[in-house]
């Protein structure tokens, strides 16, 4: 395919939408900004703004990472009253090649281009070589990816396991998950384990303690558990770190992950020292049979500054030159 430039890349969630340029083949990422979605009436919106604000010429070529499955032209985002027509948008942005994905293929393929320094290990022994890897973030909501490795080429997954159905393996976590089945019917691993989760988490837990309740933003709950020690906040993250190593040690065993389990989305990176003391590696571990299998797998929480996601468009869009 013939290689025209320059290109947009984009990684849009439900609550940031976050772009970057590339000028020429050799030259790296560029013009990295990121937009708050509330401020705009639609993805084409966002992006006209970017490419106003950083005085850009129209892209040749788009690759997008979207927070939702991309099955079909219309795309209707999951947790974001925004849907586009893939064709109409190649159309309004007048490039020659569009690649819409959902954020998590974006992210995944990112993965082994991902330097040292941009990865917080927690446990496991030293990542091996085109091994199948896992992902899973929670953020706004809970995305979840990988990379199948096959004769030396990579294969990103693109599904929906964050909509999994959560699972109580103790006492406590069973009677929040009955107050949280109360309300929502089916209770999928996202429900808790996301920006919005912590809400859910807190809130049932407020209300089984016999209290109102009050936070309606994750990070107040941050808050109140590492700097006021409220019991109910740290409750909140006990069980989320819980349940977070749970699903992720799922995810290993179900994709065959050896060469490790990645963790993005935004709550992981800005709490990472807390999760690697918390119960999180003992649950990803506990699978009885194959607790020595799931021993060995390395987990790394990405704290990489360029979003990882937007580097992963840019790869995806290299594969076809």
């Amino acid at each position: 395919m013939e290689a025209l430039f320059p290109w947009l890349l984009g990684d849009i969630g439900a609550t940031h939408a976050r772009f970057a340029w590339v000028s020429s083949k050799d030259q790296p990422l560029s013009h990295v900004r990121t937009l708050l979605c509330d401020d705009h009436q639609s993805l084409l919106s966002a992006v006209q703004q970017y490419l106003k604000e950083a005085s850009l010429p129209a892209p040749q070529k788009a690759a997008l990472g979207v927070a939702t499955p991309v099955v079909g032209d219309k795309v209707s985002f999951t947790n974001r009253s925004w849907a586009f027509s893939i064709q109409e948008m190649k159309q309004s942005l007048g490039v020659q090649a569009l690649k819409v994905m959902n954020d998590f293929e974006a992210l995944a393929w990112s993965l082994p281009g991902l330097r040292a320094d941009e990865l917080f290990q927690m446990g496991g022994t030293p990542s091996q070589t085109m091994q199948n890897l896992g992902l899973i973030g929670p953020g706004s909501g809970l995305g979840v990816s990988g990379l199948i490795a096959d004769a030396g080429h990579w294969h990103p997954i693109s599904g929906e396991g964050g909509h999994v159905s959560l699972v109580a393996t103790n006492a406590m976590e069973w009677e929040v998950l009955q107050h949280l089945q109360k309300k929502w019917g089916h209770v999928s691993a996202e429900r808790v384990l996301s920006g919005p989760g912590l809400v859910n988490l807190h809130a049932a837990l407020s209300a089984m303690a016999g209290l109102a309740p009050t936070v309606q933003r994750p990070q107040d709950i941050g808050e109140l558990a590492f700097q006021h020690q409220q019991p109910q906040a740290l409750q909140t993250f006990q069980l989320f770190a819980g349940w977070l190593g749970q699903v992720a040690s799922d995810l290993a065993l179900t994709l065959g992950a050896r060469g490790g389990i990645y963790i993005g989305g935004g709550i992981a990176p800005r709490y990472r020292d807390w999760l690697a003391t918390s119960s999180f590696r003992a649950r990803f571990e506990s699978k009885g049979r194959f607790s020595d299998y799931l021993k060995k797998i390395p987990v790394y929480v990405i704290h990489a500054e360029t979003p990882p996601a937007l580097m992963g468009a840019h790869r995806a869009l290299m594969k076809d030159l």
